[in-house]
């Protein structure tokens, strides 16, 4: 269970890293190879002489990823327009991390999702790293070994099978690596914290005239652990803000803001020591320490919040802004040909992933100690004769916390020739395996915990113990828990220890060690992947004036099985603070063929400099959703060499993952914004007022208690609700058209200049989507009537008319439609004097980004919301002069707005203008190296070089929240 009021979850939960540093990012736009030599382009299985290919393609490079100053592969990856909502840093760390994701880094493309982003390495499928899913922890790729990352928009299910259904990121690696390679760097916040540190060692050699090659890498990448505590701006409760109601403006006055930011916000009620009530009202009288209760000034319709007194701050609460994150990667690369017809190559790789995370404490709320509560009595004697209800946040109990670590082999094997001067084949087996452990530390048992705060005196001896001890027949705490213990045997020789909750520090370690437990699981994720394929021309038979017909066919068949082992308290649903967890297994598998076509029609004739056509299908058979069928086709045009015009539709599939699929019903805890209360009920659609009234009468409810309906002043209803989750075996293939069209000029005019400029469009039909318990009491509201699955999903108490209850399952109902424009500009010169000039500019325009979560639902715009600017840019210079570097960057997007469409059109005075958006991201960064000789390089950097700070209210958006970031790093190549 988590604790997370209404307000304080919206307004200071931690955000993902936004990008750090801004490089190259060069397109691949018909450059030619070199020496004529054929390549394999991301995005087709056809060799070919150039990079003219339809899709569009950004490539990031191995100086850009060197330049960026960044330990984290995400944060570069991220100023690519396409990768900007990606998952990493604050949204992997503290209360925000997900079950077993904690530190994990996850591509999501065109922000569609992170298992609808294929992630391929050197054009092969990689094991997925969380149980369950088809995404990919791009901590597990060698950074050091990458020749360059290519993101490619649509058509990728024809090629690459199901799951691309926005596109692909493949990163390429380095072959016939000849020589030895070190690097080191090492950085630090302004602040002094942050740190990152990274080593690799790589080592290769060519044998045999060249014929073969081994390379052997290794690389370290830590990154420190950063609490929240740590920074003013979230750990200081006079310097964290929120935007919360403004007690002054209700009721309501139109032309007053009604929610302002607001300092030294704390929970309501609830307190480090204890709330105490002995009086039943509702209200603390005193806290854990004695002292009478300060309750502070109070803020109605904020969420269960209050300013200042003796309340819990919000400051701090959630925990790490940055996970501790350790991985050490080793690989191994090799090829060897025995002819042109035999060449046989083979990949290795072992990555051991560590990470660890504090969140937020276990807490109590109202819950009854007796009056003959022994610790009740020492400090309260006569005042709480009838005992008293206690409320607080256990900071003192040890702080909830999850460490991970994650182990992924890959192994990939295969033969590949030539059969022909027209035609090769080959054939590969990969193996992918990812183990976890997620170790959940400092939860507490159930009926140990509420055994342990039932303290009495022993008649006998005077002694504080146990009320199990002295009774061991009865059920544990009849007024909090009232159940037979299940994980240990009351009686005398039990080893329950008393627990005091009166006063901050006061539970003993003893105490603690009983009640408190480390809950391991256990995660398995396999994947097999047989592959063959037969590539080349027609050239042997005929040409088109633009060259011979390419053509690529083939098979593949894919097994993935997955399996999550719960610690066997889970299993049992011991804990006090985490729902019942079942075991989770599932697999499926899939056979597949394919081909593709590359028609040359026309080359280097007046008016067809070039023009060509291609196409592509895919065949698959799923053993969970049957027969699927994906496709694509594409043109490219170049009037003449300065102008080209290219252009693809395509239809790609995403089959459902196996936790989709078969994922147990399992319970578990989530916070609910209720929105048939007077804060959010005009926000909503037009429906939502009448459904309101009309589901509270359902629950019981009077017209008096209906007029009078506030959750979000009663701190009883503003915590997690428990409510259950599980699979659908019934979901089928969700399906996505895409068109893009674009223009490449290289102006002969301009040499060095390389401009272009793609148009995407992508819906996504029958969606799988699993709504939030939030989500689904909102659909609930928000539908022309009741009668919806999303009202059979929410239950309401029939006194309060409060949610108390909530089931979620993926559903194929929802509906995604997004697009927007790429763009992008290199232009590099050389002068006689002054070296050699880069200048880079690559950007997004968000034209839509829409989601319909059910048929007949309104429609959710989520363009301009927090992660999905409408404009985005990343330019930068690079000067180079003899042995000397300097690149300087900006990374910039548009504001985005803090609060949904649907929030604003229906109170426009929901906040002050200048607060209704988070403000522009602007960061400036600075790269120098310098080349002692052809060997060795150092380098310094600073990162967000000006320092811009979060928006107010954000603890990490729309800049992260490291600040500036300062390093300094070394290179040796022998």
């Amino acid at each position: 269970m988590h604790r997370t009021a209404a307000a304080a979850r919206r307004l200071l939960a931690a955000s993902a890293l936004t990008t750090l540093f801004a490089f190259p990012v060069l397109a691949q736009d018909a450059t030619p190879a070199d020496d004529g030599e054929t390549i394999v382009v991301t995005g087709s299985r056809i060799q070919r002489n150039d990079y003219n290919i339809a899709n569009p393609l950004v490539t990031l490079t191995a100086e850009t990823l060197e330049q960026s100053g960044n330990v984290q592969l995400v944060d570069t990856l991220r100023q690519n327009p396409a990768l900007i909502s990606s998952f990493g840093g604050a949204q992997t760390s503290g209360s925000n991390a997900g079950f077993g994701s904690v530190g994990v880094q996850l591509l999501n493309l065109r922000g569609l999702g992170e298992n609808r982003t294929l992630v391929l390495v050197n054009g092969r499928r990689h094991v997925a790293s969380l149980s369950g899913s088809a995404a990919v922890d791009i901590n597990t790729i060698p950074t050091d070994l990458i020749e360059g990352v290519d993101v490619l928009t649509g058509g990728a299910s024809a090629i690459y099978g199901a799951d691309g259904v926005s596109g692909v990121v493949n990163f390429r690696l380095k072959r016939n690596f000849d020589g030895f390679m070190a690097s080191g760097q090492t950085g630090i916040s302004s602040r002094g914290d942050a740190g990152q540190r990274e080593g690799s060692l790589t080592y290769g050699k060519n044998f045999s005239d060249g014929r073969g090659n081994i390379a052997l890498s290794y690389e370290f990448r830590e990154q420190d652990r950063l609490s929240s505590f740590n920074r003013g701006r979230t750990g200081n409760p006079l310097r964290t803000y929120g935007i919360v109601r403004d007690p002054a403006d209700i009721p309501d006055n139109p032309n007053v803001p009604d929610r302002v930011p607001t300092n030294n916000l704390r929970y309501a009620d609830s307190s480090l020591g204890g709330a105490i009530d002995v009086d039943f009202d509702g209200i603390p009288d005193f806290t854990g320490e004695g002292k009478v209760y300060d309750r502070g000034r109070l803020l109605p319709s904020s969420g269960g919040l209050t300013q200042g007194g003796d309340s819990t701050p919000l400051a701090g609460y959630q925990g790490d802004l940055q996970a501790y994150n350790r991985v050490h990667n080793f690989n191994l690369l090799s090829h060897y040909d025995f002819s042109d017809a035999v060449k046989f190559f083979f990949e290795a790789k072992y990555v051991k992933n560590k990470t660890s995370t504090v969140s937020q404490p276990s807490f109590d709320f109202f819950t009854y100690l007796t009056p003959d509560n022994a610790y009740l009595q020492d400090q309260f004697a006569g005042l709480a004769a009838d005992g008293a209800l206690v409320s607080r946040d256990n900071f003192d109990m040890g702080v909830r916390g999850e460490k991970n670590e994650r182990e992924t082999m890959r192994f990939v094997g295969g033969f590949e020739g030539e059969i022909s001067d027209h035609a090769r084949y080959e054939l590969s087996y990969t193996f992918g395996q990812t183990k976890s452990k997620v170790l959940l530390t400092d939860y507490r048992i159930g009926d140990r915990y509420w055994a342990a705060i039932d303290a009495v005196r022993d008649p006998a001896t005077g002694q504080i113990v146990c009320r199990s001890d002295l009774d061991p027949t009865a059920n544990i705490n009849p007024d909090n828990y009232d159940a037979p213990a299940t994980t240990f045997t009351p009686g005398a020789g039990s080893g329950c220890r008393p627990l005091n909750l009166l006063g901050n520090g006061s539970p003993s370690q003893a105490a603690l060690d009983w009640v408190n437990a480390d809950i391991l699981n256990r995660a398995k994720i396999q994947q097999h992947v047989v592959s063959g394929s037969i590539s080349g021309d027609f050239g042997q038979f005929f040409e088109l004036p633009g060259g011979p017909i390419g053509f690529a066919i083939g098979g593949e068949y894919r097994k993935e099985k997955s399996s999550f082992v719960p610690d066997d308290l889970l299993q049992q649903g011991a804990l006090a603070d985490f729902s019942l967890q079942l075991p989770e297994k599932g697999s499926f598998d899939v056979k597949e063929i394919f081909g593709e076509l590359s028609v040359p029609v026309l080359k280097e004739v007046p008016f067809a400099y070039n023009l060509s056509f291609g196409a592509a299908i895919r065949l698959s058979d799923y053993s969970t959703i049957g027969k699927t069928t994906t496709w694509k086709v594409d043109g490219t045009y170049a009037p003449i060499p300065d102008i080209t015009f290219r252009g693809t539709w395509s239809e790609a599939v995403r089959a459902p993952n196996i936790t989709e699929l078969f994922a147990p019903r399992n319970g578990g805890f989530d916070f609910i914004g209720d929105p048939c209360d007077p804060v959010y009920i005009g926000e909503g659609t037009q429906y939502r007022v009448a459904n309101c009234q009309a589901t509270l009468a359902a629950a019981g409810l009077t017209p008096e208690q209906i007029a009078a309906f506030n959750p979000e002043n009663d701190p009883t209803a503003t915590v997690s609700l428990p409510g259950f989750s599980g699979g659908n075996r019934n979901l089928k293939e969700e399906t996505a058209r895409t068109w893009t069209a674009g223009v490449v000029l290289r102006p002969s005019f301009i040499p060095g200049l390389l401009a272009s400029f793609d148009w995407y469009d992508i819906k996504l039909k029958n969606a799988v989507n699993t709504a939030t318990a939030e989500e689904v009491a909102e659909l609930c509201v928000d539908q022309p009537t009741l009668d919806n699955v999303f009202c059979q999903n929410i239950g309401r108490d029939t006194t309060t008319g409060y949610i108390n209850s909530w089931y979620v399952q993926p559903q194929n109902v929802a509906n995604f439609r997004t697009s927007g424009a790429d763009f992008k500009l290199n232009y590099g010169f050389n002068t006689a004097k002054t070296g050699s000039f880069a200048i880079t500019l690559v950007g997004g325009y968000l034209n839509k980004l829409e989601f319909i979560p059910t048929p007949g639902a309104s429609v959710d715009v989520d363009r301009e919301e927090a992660y999905y600017p409408k404009w985005n840019a990343t330019g930068d210079i690079t000067w180079k002069m003899d042995k000397l570097t300097i690149n300087y960057g900006v990374s910039w997007f548009s504001k985005t707005r803090r609060y949904e469409l649907e929030q604003t059109n229906a109170n426009p005075d929901i906040a002050e203008s200048k607060y209704l958006k988070y403000k522009e991201k602007w960061q400036h960064d600075l790269y120098v190296a310098y080349d002692v000789d052809e060997r060795f390089r150092f380098y310094v950097g600073a990162n967000n070089l000006f320092d811009q700070q979060p928006s107010i209210a954000s603890s990490n958006y729309p800049i992260s929240y490291v600040g500036r970031y300062m390093y300094a790093g070394a290179k040796i190549t022998m």
